[in-house]
C-alpha cells in the first residue's frame, strides 16, 4: 500500500485549524465593506486602466505611466478578471489566497529550520496570523502581502531538506524574480542578508562557501533578469520620463530623501528611530505578552541554526530599513514572518531550559486579559459618556449606538486571555483575531461612510458617460477611476485661475473639490456633498465653482445637492 494518502492526510491535520480559521476571519472582514481610499483604490485604479486601455506592459494610472510599482500584481488581478468579469471581489478574495499562503509557508519554513521542534511548525502560523496590524493591512489590495509571500518562499528555497540540504538554486532566483516584479528592487533586502549570512546558519553553506555564494549570485542574476525582461521594454514603451523613474529617481529617491526633491516622488521620509517607535505596535498583541520578551531576552548561545537564521535576517533588516529616508510601517511586514520564527523559537527554548518560567502565571496573557476588560468597559460606558457630554468627536458619537454589544465580545476575550494552562498561544491569536473581526465591524459600523467614495464615483461615472470633462482641485490619487469605471483621465487643477480656466473651456464640466470644513455654498449650490475621512469631498459644476471662486452668486442649481449619507440630518441645503 502506498503512504501517499496517509501523508496526504498529515499535510492537511497540520494546517488544522488556524488555516480555516484565519480565512474565514479574513473573508468576514475583507467584505465587510468596500475596497479602502487610498490604498485599495489606487491599486484597482491603475489595475482597471491597464485593462481598460490595454496597457499590458505599462501600468498607468490617470492617463499617466505610473512608476511607483511593477506589474505583477496588476497582472494577477487582471487574469482573474480575465475568467470572472470586472469585479472587486476577485481582488479580494486574491489578497485573502496570498495571505493564506504566508501562513503555510512559514509553517513549512519552520518545519524546516528546526526539525528537531515539531511544534513549532503549529506555532508559528498561530503567531503570523495573530499580528493585528499585518492582518488589518493584510485587507488592504496592495503590494506588500504578495511581497511577502515571495520573500517566505524564496528564503523556504535556501532552507535544508532531510534528503536535500543545498538549497534549490533555480527556485530562489525564480522566487526572487517575482518578488522583484511584485515591488522593485526593495525585495532584495527582503532576502539578501540570510543569503549573505548563510555560514552563521547553514551547515551547507558553512560547508561549500564558494558553491553557495557563487550559485546564490546567479540566482539573484536570474532574479534581476527576470526584472529587466519587463523594465526595459516596459522603459522604452512608457517614454523618457517614465524611464528615468523607473530605473533610477523611483528607488533613490526612496533610500536618500535628496533624491526625492523636486522630483514629485513618494519618499515617506521619516527619522531613524521610526520603526523602533512603532514596534510596540507591529508586534501587538504580543507587545503585551510578558513570556515572548522575557523568553527572547532569555536566549543565550549556542542557538540553534533556526534562531541564528531568524537573527540573520532581522537584525541587519532592521538596520537598513531604519537608515533607508523613506518609511512606511508596512514596508517590514515581510520580516514579521521572521518574528514569528524567533519568538516561537525562544517559547520552546524557555519551556525546555526554564520550565518555571514558561509556566509562571504572572508572565502569561493576563495584561492583554485586563486590557480587553477595561475596553469592554469603557465601550459599555460610552453611550453614557457620550449622552453626558464626557466625551466628544465623530467616533465616540458614531459608536455609541453599538458600543455595548461589542463590549460583549472585548470582555469574552478578555476572560479568554485570563486563562491559565495549555494553549496559551492559541488562546492568544484567536482572541486576537476575534478582537481585530469586532474593531474592523465596528469601524464599518461606525465611520466606513467616511471612507465609502461610490457616491462621488457614481456621479462621477455618470458624468463621464454623459461627456461632461472631470477635474479635481489639487493631486488626484486614482480614487474614482475603478469604481466609477472611468475611461478618461480627470484634469489637475491648482488655484483659482485654473479653476477659472477650467469652466470657460468646459462650461458643462464638473470639478470635484476636497475641502476641510463644510460651508452653506456647498450645500446650496454643489451637486453632491458628502464626508471623506476628516474632511469633504463636493462635486460642483464647474461654472459654480468658478462663479464663487470670483465672488459672483452662481444661478440656482436645477436639482438640490445630493447629500450623503442620506437621511443624516445634520446636513440640510440651505433656502
Amino acid at each position: 500500500m502506498s503512504l501517499s494518502p496517509y501523508s496526504r492526510t498529515e499535510q492537511l491535520r497540520a494546517v488544522w485549524p488556524w488555516l480555516p480559521l484565519w480565512a474565514l476571519v479574513a473573508l468576514l472582514a475583507i467584505f465587510s465593506h468596500g475596497p479602502m481610499p487610498l490604498y485599495s483604490t489606487r491599486t484597482l485604479a491603475v489595475a482597471w486602466e491597464m485593462w481598460n486601455q490595454g496597457h499590458w506592459l505599462v501600468p498607468h494610472i490617470n492617463g499617466q505611466p505610473y512608476s511607483e510599482k511593477a506589474p505583477l500584481l496588476f497582472w494577477l488581478i487582471q487574469a482573474g478578471w480575465f475568467v470572472f468579469g470586472v469585479n472587486d471581489i476577485w481582488p479580494r478574495v486574491l489578497e485573502v489566497l496570498i495571505g493564506g499562503a504566508q501562513l503555510v509557508l512559514i509553517s513549512l519554513l519552520a518545519r524546516r529550520l528546526f526539525p528537531s521542534r515539531p511544534w513549532m511548525a503549529k506555532a508559528t502560523p498561530w503567531m503570523l496570523l495573530a499580528f493585528a496590524y499585518a492582518f488589518l493591512f493584510g485587507l488592504q489590495i496592495m503590494y506588500d502581502v504578495l511581497l511577502a509571500t515571495w520573500t517566505l518562499a524564496a528564503l523556504l528555497c535556501l532552507t535544508p531538506k532531510v534528503h536535500r540540504t543545498e538549497p534549490r538554486w533555480l527556485l530562489f532566483g525564480l522566487c526572487v524574480g517575482l518578488g522583484l516584479l511584485t515591488k522593485g528592487p526593495v525585495m532584495l533586502l527582503h532576502v539578501v542578508f540570510p543569503w549573505l549570512l548563510g555560514p552563521l546558519w547553514n551547515d551547507w553553506a558553512r560547508q561549500h562557501r564558494a558553491r553557495w555564494y557563487g550559485r546564490g549570485a546567479l540566482a539573484l542574476l536570474l532574479g534581476g533578469a527576470m526584472l529587466l525582461a519587463w523594465a526595459i521594454p516596459a522603459g522604452f514603451s512608457g517614454g523618457e520620463t517614465y524611464r528615468q523613474r523607473l530605473f533610477f529617481t523611483q528607488t533613490a529617491g526612496r533610500v536618500v530623501d535628496k533624491f526625492s526633491a523636486g522630483k514629485d516622488l513618494q519618499n515617506h521620509a521619516e527619522p531613524v528611530w521610526f520603526y523602533l517607535l512603532w514596534l510596540p505596535l507591529l508586534l501587538f498583541p504580543f507587545s503585551g505578552w510578558p513570556r515572548i520578551w522575557v523568553a527572547v531576552a532569555g536566549l543565550r548561545r549556542p542557538l540553534e541554526p533556526g534562531l541564528r537564521f531568524a537573527l540573520s535576517w532581522l537584525i541587519p533588516g532592521f538596520i537598513v530599513f531604519s537608515l533607508i529616508s523613506g518609511k512606511q510601517l508596512y514596508y517590514p511586514l515581510p520580516e514579521l514572518g521572521g518574528i514569528a520564527l524567533l519568538m516561537a523559537g525562544a517559547i520552546a527554548v524557555l519551556r525546555e531550559r526554564r520550565p518555571a518560567l514558561a509556566s509562571n502565571g504572572w508572565l502569561g496573557t493576563w495584561p492583554l486579559g485586563v486590557g480587553g476588560i477595561v475596553f469592554a468597559i469603557l465601550l459599555f460606558a460610552l453611550p453614557l459618556l457620550v449622552a453626558g457630554n464626557h466625551l466628544h468627536g465623530e467616533w465616540p458619537v458614531a459608536a455609541a449606538p453599538y458600543s455595548r454589544y461589542f463590549s460583549v465580545v472585548f470582555l469574552l476575550t478578555g476572560g479568554l486571555l485570563l486563562l491559565r494552562g495549555r494553549g496559551e498561544l492559541r488562546r492568544l491569536a484567536v482572541a486576537g483575531l476575534i478582537g481585530v473581526l469586532a474593531l474592523n465591524t465596528l469601524f464599518t459600523l461606525t465611520l466606513w461612510t467616511r471612507w465609502d467614495l461610490r457616491p462621488a464615483a457614481h456621479m462621477l461615472g455618470a458624468a463621464e458617460r454623459a461627456n461632461h470633462p472631470i477635474a479635481y482641485l489639487g493631486n488626484y490619487e486614482g480614487q474614482f477611476h475603478f469604481e466609477g469605471r472611468l475611461t478618461r483621465p480627470i484634469a489637475e487643477l491648482f488655484g483659482d485661475q485654473a479653476v477659472q480656466d477650467f469652466a470657460r473651456a468646459h462650461p458643462d464640466g464638473v470639478i470635484v473639490t476636497h475641502p476641510e470644513k463644510l460651508d452653506a455654498d456647498a450645500l446650496r449650490y454643489a451637486l453632491l456633498v458628502q464626508p471623506f475621512r476628516s474632511s469633504w469631498l463636493v462635486v460642483w459644476q464647474a461654472v459654480s465653482l468658478a462663479d464663487l471662486s470670483a465672488g459672483h452668486t452662481p444661478p440656482e442649481p436645477a436639482q438640490p445637492t445630493q447629500v450623503y449619507p442620506i437621511g443624516d440630518r445634520r446636513y440640510r441645503p440651505q433656502p
